[in-house]
């Protein structure tokens, strides 16, 4: 369920399970921590995530978050495993982002959305809690208030709000949203792995 392609030092991770809005199973989850881990050994200057379909992700599958995945160990060690990466991370957003799928999104250095991209982080309303990091990292994009708007009331932002509070970077239209995604990644894919590495290293983390 998640698609892998390595162009050069460019590796695209497509979340491929349209039929269920790319819902996040821990076996997915596993794989991506699996992929990106891989693609630091194998010196990768960019990583892209995106997802097929009209849904980035619709975040934890409701049956195995019940089940425990939503407190599950898997989801900081994914997002992690995304900060930490030492070249350029980018986030193609083919459509709505939400719940669980959050935290990587928030773990990439640069994040693109499609116009009608929506953005909501049900946890108040399910009963769960987000991951540990996912509200540092968003009140680091959007501020405190902002966060708990989301967070807490419950707010469910479009594409041009994301855009104008800081979560997102860019809106793409869909047709050129990864055309758009390797253009960014192009001068990193140019340079050095070091060299990529020492520029991350200047930038505060998110």
């Amino acid at each position: 369920m998640i698609n892998v392609e390595l162009e050069g030092r460019l590796l695209t991770l497509t979340l491929n399970r349209p039929d269920k809005a790319n819902a996040l199973t821990r076996l997915m989850l596993e794989e991506l921590d699996a992929a990106l881990a891989h693609a630091e050994l194998k010196g990768v200057r960019a990583v892209v995530l995106t997802g097929a379909g009209n849904v980035f992700s619709a975040g934890a599958d409701l049956d195995d978050a019940r089940a425990g995945l939503a407190i599950d160990p898997v989801w900081e060690r994914l997002s992690a495993r995304v900060a930490g990466l030492p070249c350029l991370t980018i986030a193609a957003l083919n459509g709505t982002l939400a719940g669980g799928a959050m935290g990587m999104v928030l773990a990439c250095d640069l994040r693109l959305a499609v116009p009608t991209a929506k953005f909501f982080y049900p946890v108040m309303k399910l009963g769960f809690l987000p991951q540990p990091t996912d509200p540092r990292r968003m009140a680091a994009l959007i501020g405190p208030a902002r966060t708990k708007m989301m967070l807490m009331a419950g707010a469910r932002i479009d594409a041009a709000e994301a855009l104008a509070w800081g979560l997102i970077d860019r809106i793409s239209a869909p047709d050129s949203l990864m055309e758009e995604a390797r253009s960014l990644a192009a001068d990193a894919m140019a340079a050095s792995a070091d060299h990529v590495a020492a520029i991350k290293r200047l930038v505060p983390p998110t």
